[in-house]
């Protein structure tokens, strides 16, 4: 079949079995694969506890992974979160997803949990469970330099192998499976690493139309001042959102107590460039080049985490923001839920953390040492514990991004309506409210938000389900990958059809929440935010959200969700 090579691989570690199936066409069809597909996999297992051996960890790749299709080399990693306990996926790009789908897979699905440390090694039909002994407690870093001769491996570090609540899979040692704790639940399976490699070509099934499509994507992104533009993402990668961010006073700082960090401007993207010069990478075939390493070769941060190391934290040291960033790397852990939780800890000590404080507080969490232990389990866990849960700055436990919803309404509503927790990648309203030139709607307004995110919501699961990257998205529209996708697949997509498999996946996964207990509650902001304003200044004010015109929204989002009239 084109596109697809319509089989899964199963993996089970408390008995060492594999075994490989066919995957139903409609399946593959319906729900595209990546995101999608893992979803619909969980369906039997959403109610078991993330640490549960029955849990699935999934490895969902997209039919136009391991083809030419520009951004496609990405894959998305699926099962329940630790870190939020909901439905959770989270998408990585680099060389393990084309080396998956070259071993023949659309998916991998491992359970079970070994006896002790094993590694699973996957090349074409040859699928081998080893001891990995040897490698448990070994970074990231070194786990996989000792691996790569053998395929492509995706690994955990000693975060996961302690099951912090918001530990990493690495991939490459650089690109993670990042937030909800997809390497904990890897870690809770004595799984330290799969490395994988592959001969399998995924078969195009119509080529011309493939390279009229694929100039049509290139010539929107080319095109697109965001993705290409002198302060785009192609020459400074996200860290030019720093300055973007920081004008319109919404950088969140100081635990967001405050949306406006004066000393931004040490860490922005000019000043990383000058400081440490910057080399271009990204992912296998991407034009983008997005990521950033410095003339060493060390990775740079992505703005999340320059603006969390940072702002969040009251700190302007570049250098020790560069380190944490290595740091988590290194140690398997998220940076967006570090940084934030580390900065719940400084509010609720009453003193934000040093430089250097900040640095042996990300290593402590690794090895859950002293206070590091609490902090593991992530903020809203550790504020409770500490009989403050108001300095957890999280929606259903995920800690929130680094773009304060004071300042983005659009934001606001989407992180409360978000699946899988507070997240800016379920829809990112920030590309109407703030990049696009001119603005598409304002900032600071609810109205025609709820429909503004709910298509978002399903273009990005569509996105995420053919597994490319959602940069390319800022140029293309889901109407050029569906002519990107037909050409693959052979199938007569079109972009409504593609934008009904996303609405399929969300309501599928709100539906997961709801059957754990998650309900309307869990989709409002921390109290913080309805009482406290921004900082207001140079002509921006930044007042307090208005809790009642936010619940209005949320109330019209639930009614437009589920296709009753929308008054």
């Amino acid at each position: 079949m084109h596109g697809w090579h319509e089989k899964i691989l199963h993996v089970d570690l408390s008995d060492g079995s594999t075994r490989s199936e066919p995957i139903d066409r409609n399946t593959l069809t319906s729900f595209l694969g990546g995101r999608g597909l893992g979803v619909v996999l969980m369906r039997d297992h959403i109610g078991l506890d993330p640490f549960d051996a029955r849990m699935p960890l999934i490895f969902a790749v997209g039919p136009l992974c391991g083809t030419p299709a520009l951004t496609s080399a990405r894959m998305s990693v699926v099962s329940r979160s630790p870190l939020t306990e909901t439905i959770f996926d989270s998408s990585v790009g680099n060389r393990f997803a084309p080396a998956l789908k070259a071993a023949g897979y659309d998916c991998l699905v491992i359970t079970g949990k070994a006896g002790s440390p094993v590694s699973l090694h996957i090349n074409n039909d040859e699928v081998e469970i080893r001891d990995a002994s040897a490698l448990w407690g070994k970074s990231c870093g070194e786990t996989t330099s000792l691996l790569e001769s053998s395929g492509t491996p995706a690994c955990i570090g000693p975060a996961g192998e302690r099951l912090v609540k918001f530990a990493n899979i690495m991939v490459g040692g650089t690109n993670a499976v990042g937030r909800g704790g997809m390497g904990a639940v890897m870690g809770s399976k004595n799984l330290k690493a799969v490395v994988v490699r592959g001969s399998h070509q995924t078969a195009i099934a119509d080529p011309t139309k493939f390279k009229k499509a694929q100039e049509d994507v290139m010539r929107l992104l080319r095109a697109s001042p965001v993705v290409f533009g002198e302060l785009g993402l192609s020459e400074y990668g996200t860290a030019a959102l720093v300055d973007i961010v920081g004008h319109r006073r919404m950088t969140p700082t100081e635990n967001f107590k405050k949306t406006f960090f004066p000393e931004a401007h040490e860490y922005s993207g000019p000043s990383l460039k000058r400081t440490f010069g910057s080399k271009k990478e990204g992912c296998v075939g991407c034009p983008i080049q997005c990521k950033k390493v410095t003339s060493c070769g060390r990775p740079m941060p992505e703005y999340e985490t320059l603006s969390h190391f940072g702002a969040l934290n009251a700190n302007a040291d570049a250098e020790s923001i560069v380190k944490a960033n290595l740091l988590c790397n290194t140690l398997g852990m998220d940076t967006i839920s570090t940084a934030a939780t580390i900065a719940a800890y400084g509010e609720e000590r009453g003193r934000f953390l040093s430089p250097e404080e900040i640095l042996e507080t990300v290593r402590k969490i690794a090895y859950r040492e002293g206070e590091g232990d609490a902090l593991a389990e992530g903020s809203k866990r550790y504020g409770a514990s500490q009989g403050k849960p108001g300095v957890s700055m999280s929606v259903k436990g995920l800690e929130l991004p680094a773009y304060d919803p004071s300042g983005s309404y659009g934001m606001a509503l989407a992180y409360g309506t978000s699946p899988r927790g507070g997240c800016h990648l379920r829809a990112y309203p920030i590309s109407q409210e703030i990049l696009r030139k001119p603005v598409a709607t304002d900032r600071f307004s609810f109205d025609g938000k709820a429909r503004l995110v709910k298509i978002a919501e399903d273009t990005n699961a569509v996105v995420d389900s053919l597994t490319v990257c959602k940069f390319a998205f800022l140029g293309a529209s889901v109407e050029e990958y569906a002519q990107v996708l037909a050409a693959v697949t052979g199938e007569p997509y079109t972009g409504q059809d593609l934008l009904k498999i996303g609405e399929q996946i969300v309501l599928t996964e709100r539906q997961y929440n709801v059957e754990n207990g998650f309900s309307e509650v869990d989709d409002f902001l921390p109290e913080r935010f309805y009482t406290e304003g921004g900082s207001s200044g140079e002509g921006i004010d930044v007042p307090p959200i208005d809790r009642e015109r936010f619940k209005e929204e949320l109330e019209k989002y639930y009614r437009i969700r589920r296709k009753q009239p929308d008054h």
